[in-house]
């Protein structure tokens, strides 16, 4: 697969998001903003194409200036946005998000009417699924139609054509019916993927069947606990069919879980967190380099960490994404994978 013209493709959420200037001041204080690109699979096609992979991403905006912003950045980036749908009469998703270190990161999503759930099949179609190495999905572009059957339709696509499919599991409370859905939704996803990527708590959330089991703190939705036995969910989505499960746990060591019980950790990198948004995002760029670069379990999840560990750092998402040798010197000069 190293002909093809892509490293990956990375399918779904793009925003425009503002993050407060004002750290550690509660939301009701915030008196101004910066503005970022942001979204799950956008946020990784940048940081992947930092780190020196051929990215592309296959999303959709409005007609509208924050659309203009988004695929602006984009370009400027090198990520690839050919495939980047306009949607008339949508509007370019946004996200408002307050900084509250060491713990506390609201966040506010405006994705009523927004266009990246409108991406159809059609859409795929005219996307070089079959011409990367990966195909990135995410849960929330799972979550309403036509997104939902298009990401489907895309990973049929990749599997038809050899291409690997990783699922970031990206559980996002408010964008569901109810969480019962989303784990209907993850548990027949989970069949069709190569590598998922998770939290424990998007572990729980893909296996679980009561919507009670799940609870927000501080409005921040982007970091739901939910309950139930994470062993038992790990078996569970080990057993749908994927290669690996990679579990990450911020400041925690990730985990790679593999069919059979093979477990691998890599131990984090510690650092003084700043913010933690994005670095989830981070760490699957800096796992998917070093899963690309054919490295083993436990270095590319070593790769992700310094990534991540990086980005909790900064401001931002996508804007603050490592560059490859910047990633590998970290490393380095912290003892080495």
């Amino acid at each position: 697969m190293t002909d093809r013209a892509y490293d990956i493709v990375s399918m779904g959420r793009s925003s425009i998001d503002l993050y407060a200037n004002e750290i550690g001041a509660s939301f009701v204080d915030i008196k101004s903003f910066s503005a970022y690109v942001g979204g799950c699979p956008t946020n990784i096609s940048v940081g992947t194409r930092r780190l020196g992979l051929r990215s592309a991403v296959l999303t959709a905006v409005g007609q509208d200036p924050v659309g203009d912003f988004l695929v602006n950045f984009l370009n400027q980036e090198g990520v690839v946005t050919e495939f980047v749908q306009r949607k008339p009469g949508h509007r370019t998703s946004a996200v408002i998000l307050g900084i509250e270190p060491p713990d506390k990161f609201p966040l506010v999503y405006y994705r009523d009417n927004c266009a990246d759930i409108e991406l159809t099949i059609d859409d795929v179609l005219r996307a070089p699924i079959a011409d990367s190495r990966v195909l990135l999905i995410s849960g929330t572009g799972l979550s309403k139609e036509p997104s939902r059957s298009a990401t489907l339709f895309a990973v049929e696509q990749a599997r038809a054509a050899g291409t690997k499919v990783f699922l970031d599991l990206d559980f996002r409370p408010d964008q569901w019916h109810d969480a019962r859905s989303y784990g209907v939704t993850m548990r027949t996803a989970l069949h069709l993927v190569d590598v998922v990527i998770a939290t424990a708590d998007e572990a729980k959330a893909a296996v679980l069947k009561e919507q009670s089991a799940v609870s927000v703190e501080h409005s921040q939705v982007s970091d739901a606990h939910v309950e139930g036995d994470v062993v038992q969910a790990i078996q569970t989505i080990l057993r749908a069919g994927p290669e690996a499960l990679v579990m990450k746990s911020g400041a925690e060591r990730t985990v790679v879980y593999l069919p059979g019980g093979e477990v691998i950790e890599a131990a984090p990198f510690p650092v003084e967190v700043y913010n933690i948004l994005g670095a989830g995002d981070a760490f699957a760029s800096g796992f998917i380099y070093g899963y690309l670069k054919g490295w083993d379990w436990r270095r590319a999840a070593r790769m992700g960490n310094a990534c991540g560990a990086i980005v909790v750092t900064r401001h931002g998402c996508a804007n603050f994404m490592p560059y490859e040798q910047e990633a590998l010197d970290f490393v380095e000069q912290r003892g080495g994978f």
